[in-house]
Formats: structure tokens, C-alpha cells, sequence
């Protein structure tokens, strides 16, 4: 359960605060219930009082807005295909929910795992029966037959309908009337964002991360019916026609964005549309793969794509493309999601461009911004605090000594 810490009126006192937007010395955040009241500088007193010191930075709580939170670092080898059950991954997301919160993560966009158990998982969380942090829950990412995303993918013909046969009314659609039956499914059990997979993949078997998958017109569908439900919609998209095709079909963020070229900028500029790109995992990949049961051809698409994502980052952030934080979250292991700030910031973010991407920022894109992001009154009270300043050190953020959600204290390691 989760720590209970909270009071009626509870003071924070930061000697230095970024807000998500700003950075401010000497502030006090007035906390009632799970909510920041108000924003001043002075404690009432007698007043219940936290005190961060000059030797601490207190920033809102970080959002990543692409996890997996019931997928597992170490069962790359795709036999797990064939042992992991509905329930282990069940099991694995109260884990990773807890690591990732304590991480200093208070918010984060799942995007993808076994029907619904995101949303098991935001519901148990928000009773208070799990400890984690807020979740915006798709379900399944939506895949062609053989697409990244088909579990079936180079397995015989025998095994289709056997494996997990309830995934795939939710997850495999051919056409553009069966994309809309499937993001009509899924909003129907209670996703808060549709996520489609419009190009292949680097971790999927028997497709190339550069091959457009669904047309424009089933995008653009996809697109139509989520926002028409009020839900947002995220692609999974590599290549470079599968991120102009999302874009001009209405897709909301695009994620990983490998192969995106100049054309694709301007169109993600033009349209507003969010790049959410995994910088950090080239390194995990490529270290752990062999390890962890990736087959050769997975990590020679790594090897070919790694690099080229992490310049083309670059350029898309000179370009003016609008980024926001994620990290893909299960590709590597849960609560390290803080590494990925180093590398945004070494592929062209400033720290504090980077810390903000992963709140103001965010929060925006994960339609969250009226409770999240930033520390002003009305807001949830999610901070975090760091030894050190992490505008100056992004790397400090991978060391969060203090986390609070909704009023309520989580980890207190100063």
C-alpha cells in the first residue's frame, strides 16, 4: 500500500525549484490532500514542513510516455512467446509500476501489453490497492497480420488462434473497417489512447523497421475513431513514409521516429505532432541482447538503425520538432528510464529542454496538463527532489533521492 504520509496542510519548502517550465529559488508549495494549494515563500508557523536545502533541486514528477509496464527486460528470447501468461504479466507491471514510481516517474503512457491489463493496472493503482505511478493505458498495439506486433510472426501455421486467441480481436486488423472495429474495442473496454503500429519493427520477427505497414487510409482511420472517442493515438513508426503517413492521417505522436528525413520534420512541425524517440535503448540492446536470448537478425536491425535514430534526433530537434519523453520501458529494465536524459541532451536538448520534455511538456501530449507537468496550485502534488542540480547535470536525475505522488511520500532517501 501506499505510504500515508498526507496531511491536511503540509509546507515544501525548495531553496531551488524548476517547475516544469522555470527555474525559482526560495518557493514553498502549500500541499491539502493530494493536491498543491498554493505557491508562495513563507511557512505558517508551527506549520508540518519539508525542507529541501541549497543542496537540492526540486522538480515536478517525470512522466515517460512510452513504457510497457507488464513486459520484462530479460525475457527477450521468444520462447517467453510461449511460457509468460496473462497473469506473470500481470505480475511483472505491479513490479515494474513500483520500480518505475520510485524512480521518480509519478505519471506514465503505457503503450502496449495483453488486453487491458494497463488499465487493470491504472484502475488498481488509482484505488490504492497497487503502488505506482499515474497510467495512461492503451491496449495492445494494433498490428497487420504478420506485422510488428503479430506474436505469431515465423511459427507455424498450427499455432494461430492457440496463443493467447483473445489478443487477437484486439490487436490484428487488415483494412480500414476492421482497424475501426478494432479501435472501437478497445475504447469500448476502457483505453485512455489507441497505439498502432505503422511500420515495422526492431524487435519483431520476419519484418524490417523501415517497411510502411498499414496504409494511409487505415491510419487515417485509426486517427478519426480515436479522436472521435476523445482519446489520443500514438504510432510505432521507423520508416520514413510510416512517419509522413501517421502524420498527415492524424496521428497525435510518433514513436521512435528512426528514419524520419527532412520532409518528415517539416510535417511534424507543420502538423504539431510529437516525436517520443527511445534514444537510451541502442546501448541496452546491443550490450544485453546477446544475453537475453535476441536472435541475430534482431540485433543486426539494431546495429543498422541505433545511431541513425539517435542523428536523426537530432536533426528533428533542430528542425523544431516538438519531443516529448519516452523510452520504450521494458526494452531495458524498469526504474533506469532516467538514463535517456543524458543522450537527449547529448543529441541536441538543453538539460532543462530535456527535464521539461519529460513534464510540462508531456504532460501535455499525454492529455494530462490540467493535473500534471507543473508545480502550480491545483495541480497534483508529484514532485520529486535530487542531490545536486540537474539543469546543470542531467545524469543527477538517475539518482532521485525524494519522491512524493498525490500528497503522499513514496521514497524519502535523502
Amino acid at each position: 500500500m501506499m505510504a500515508a504520509l498526507i496531511a491536511a496542510s503540509l509546507f515544501i519548502r525548495a531553496a531551488h525549484l524548476f517547475d516544469g517550465t522555470v527555474e525559482r529559488r526560495d518557493v514553498v508549495l502549500e500541499v491539502e490532500g493530494d493536491r498543491i494549494k498554493s505557491v508562495g515563500s513563507q511557512v505558517p508557523a508551527g506549520a508540518k514542513v519539508i525542507d529541501f536545502g541549497p543542496g537540492f533541486t526540486v522538480l515536478p514528477g517525470l512522466i515517460d510516455c512510452h513504457v510497457h509496464l507488464s513486459d520484462r527486460a530479460d525475457h527477450y528470447d521468444p520462447i517467453w512467446a510461449f511460457k509468460d501468461t496473462p497473469m506473470q504479466h500481470a505480475f511483472a507491471a505491479v513490479v515494474n509500476a513500483r520500480r518505475t514510481l520510485e524512480a521518480g516517474f509519478t505519471s506514465v503512457r503505457d503503450l502496449g501489453g495483453p488486453p487491458f491489463i494497463a488499465r487493470d493496472l491504472r484502475e488498481s493503482i488509482d484505488e490504492g490497492f497497487v503502488t505506482g505511478p499515474r497510467v495512461v493505458a492503451s491496449g495492445p498495439g494494433i498490428s497487420i497480420t504478420g506485422g510488428h506486433g503479430d506474436s505469431l510472426n515465423g511459427y507455424s501455421p498450427a499455432l494461430s488462434g492457440l496463443l493467447y486467441p483473445h489478443e487477437r480481436g484486439f490487436q490484428i486488423a487488415d483494412g480500414v473497417d476492421q482497424v475501426r472495429q478494432t479501435v472501437r474495442a478497445q475504447i469500448k473496454y476502457g483505453v485512455d489512447v489507441i497505439k498502432i503500429h505503422a511500420s515495422g519493427g526492431v524487435l519483431s520477427r520476419g519484418d524490417q523497421p523501415g517497411a510502411p505497414q498499414f496504409t494511409f487510409e487505415e491510419l487515417k482511420a485509426a486517427a478519426e475513431e480515436a479522436h472521435k472517442a476523445g482519446r489520443r493515438i500514438a504510432a510505432h513508426a521507423h520508416g520514413a513514409q510510416s512517419i509522413k503517413d501517421a502524420v498527415l492521417a492524424g496521428i497525435d505522436s510518433i514513436e521512435h521516429g528512426s528514419l524520419i528525413d527532412d520532409e518528415g520534420i517539416r510535417l511534424m512541425k507543420e502538423h504539431h505532432t510529437w516525436l517520443v524517440s527511445d534514444i537510451y535503448d541502442d546501448d541496452y540492446i546491443l550490450a544485453e541482447g546477446p544475453r537475453l536470448g535476441l536472435e541475430p537478425a534482431q540485433l543486426e536491425k539494431e546495429r543498422k538503425l541505433g545511431q541513425k535514430q539517435r542523428d536523426n534526433f537530432a536533426k528533428a530537434v533542430k528542425g523544431g520538432v516538438r519531443v516529448a519523453f519516452g523510452t520504450d520501458a521494458s526494452v531495458y529494465p524498469h526504474g533506469d528510464n532516467a538514463r535517456q536524459f543524458f543522450y537527449m541532451v547529448k543529441y541536441g536538448l538543453t538539460p532543462m529542454q530535456s527535464i521539461r520534455a519529460a513534464t510540462a511538456d508531456a504532460a501535455e501530449l499525454i492529455d494530462r496538463a490540467r493535473d500534471v507537468g507543473t508545480l502550480v496550485p491545483g495541480k497534483y502534488a508529484d514532485l520529486i527532489a535530487v542531490a545536486g542540480n540537474p539543469l546543470q547535470d542531467v545524469r543527477l536525475l538517475e539518482k532521485v533521492s525524494f519522491v512524493m505522488k498525490g500528497g503522499a511520500v513514496i521514497k524519502d532517501a535523502r
